[in-house]
């Protein structure tokens, strides 16, 4: 086992878990133990929770202009240990060290977001009535949780993180067992960064603390991210005891391409969406729809699909039960008369025969109807179904139930800006493959790939990490009578 065993880090220390229950922590990329995980009790959840109540009243009263200093020293840590934070990304998710880095610096920005959040969140003031003034302003909630998934051990926690701390809260984050080093060393840098013991808290396990996180009386509000099947039932618990919640979910992000779309860009486009990070991100291509003649495009985009390798600029799948369903979605559409151009079944790297690889790959001639059509695959394989015409092709990607992103490839203005229109989704591209807005634009989707209100990036986040207290004033005993005396 290369590192040590995972521990709860409650109240500024690494705290051993007092649970009997473990999993190993697996590397997709060699198959190697990293290292075990516990499976945590609701007793320790209770304990971190405490540790947090503790914290507020100190954490939220302490201006917000010092409590971004942390964060400025936090963004520093993360320059400074880029290299370390992505090998460590690599190691247990199965990224590429590019992807990997590209994760962190994507965490560095979302920590420069939080650092400029005394200039954004300021109240508002306004004299009402002759002698009466109303104000505005953001207070924090108390103790909030974050439920993380396992495809960005290190962005997706940043996307909660700093918000929500540097707003005033105290944090009690679940990691992904699949993941949980990346979260481990995050917690060091805050510390090392002058956070105050018991504002941020790790607790490690499976379905039980999330359960627990949804029932604590104490969490005043729970983020999660992760499949619609367990987004659903987060927000469903967590809505009925009485907490606010946004549970982001999956995906089947719908490229449309249209014949006068320029080849290479749009292949190169495509490709990089349907395989980067594996295709184990909700922004992944998993369908393109082709709108009439694009057999030049498709062309390009299978020799672009064959330059992506298997350990080389093609990371591994998380595990081995991930490889096996990924490849039965391509199978099955194979034998339900879909043709498969490039096919990355059956890929093995040389020196890392036990690592969970799956290969790029372009299927043809899917319709509608078939699995890989209409649900996650969460892989790098991209399904090609035709249309004849664009509101064809919107009639489809509207059909799906989820609505994370879309995306059209074409040169003509107005057409872009009828899928813009028309498109079921919260996020839109245009000639980009991963239309992830960037900060201070917030992240989120519509449908069945989110639940709750607002956004979990961004300005938007600001509304779900605070509340807003209004007050009424009146000082000036001449000012007479007015509506609100």
């Amino acid at each position: 086992m290369k590192y040590q065993k995972v521990q709860n880090f409650i109240n500024g220390q690494f705290v051993p878990s007092s649970s009997s229950r473990t999993l190993d922590v697996i590397s997709p990329v060699d198959g190697s133990l990293l290292s075990t995980v516990p499976l945590s009790s609701r007793n320790e959840l209770d304990t971190a929770v405490s540790a947090a109540q503790k914290a507020f009243p100190g954490w939220s009263k302490t201006p917000i202009k010092e409590r971004v200093q942390v964060f400025f020293r936090y963004k520093y840590l993360l320059e400074k240990n880029l290299k370390e934070l992505s090998d460590l990304i690599t190691e247990e998710n199965g990224k590429i060290y590019s992807e990997a880095a590209a994760e962190v610096e994507k965490s560095i920005e979302l920590t420069e977001f939080a650092c400029a959040l005394p200039q954004i969140v300021g109240g508002e003031l306004l004299e009402v009535s002759k002698g009466i003034e109303c104000r505005t302003e953001h207070v924090p909630l108390g103790v909030v949780a974050s439920i993380v998934p396992f495809n960005f051990p290190s962005m997706v926690p940043n996307w909660t993180i700093p918000n929500a701390i540097a707003l005033g809260n105290c944090m009690i984050i679940k990691p992904s067992e699949k993941v949980p080093l990346s979260m481990a060393r995050i917690a060091l840098l805050l510390k090392e960064a002058g956070l105050p013991d018991g504002v941020f808290n790790i607790v490690n396990g499976d379905v039980e603390i999330v359960e627990a996180i949804c029932d604590h009386p104490a969490i005043d509000a729970v983020s999660f991210v992760g499949s619609t099947k367990v987004a659903k039932i987060v927000y469903q618990r967590a809505a009925n005891n009485y907490k606010r919640c946004l549970a982001l979910g999956g995906a089947k992000n719908h490229l449309l391409v249209l014949p006068d779309a320029q080849p290479d860009m749009t292949a190169s486009n495509v490709v990089a969406s349907m395989s980067g990070c594996a295709g184990q991100r909700c922004m992944a291509a998993s369908a393109m729809l082709g709108v009439g003649n694009v057999d030049h495009i498709i062309e390009k985009i299978c020799n672009e699909a064959r330059k992506v390798v298997p350990g080389d600029n093609l990371g591994a799948v998380i595990n081995k039960a991930s490889k096996e369903r990924i490849e039965r979605y391509i199978t099955e559409a194979e034998q339900q008369g879909a043709k498969v151009l490039v096919d990355g079944r059956n890929a093995k790297v040389a020196g890392k025969e036990d690592g969970t690889y799956v290969g790029s790959t372009v299927i043809d001639h899917v319709t509608p109807d078939m699995a890989i059509a209409k649900e996650e695959v969460f892989g790098p394989v991209i399904c090609i179904i035709r249309t004849n015409t664009v509101d064809e092709a919107l009639a489809i990607e509207n059909a799906n139930p989820y609505g994370n992103a879309a995306a059209v490839f074409t040169q003509n203005g107005r057409m872009a800006k009828y899928v813009i229109d028309k498109a079921s989704a919260g996020m839109i591209g245009v000639n980009i493959g991963v239309p992830v807005p960037r900060e201070p634009f917030s992240f989120g989707g519509w449908n069945d790939s989110k639940f709750g209100v607002g956004d979990i990036t961004g300005k938007s986040s600001i509304e779900f990490w605070t509340q807003l207290k209004k007050s009424t004033v009146k000082w000036n005993a001449e000012a007479g009578i007015n509506w609100m005396s």
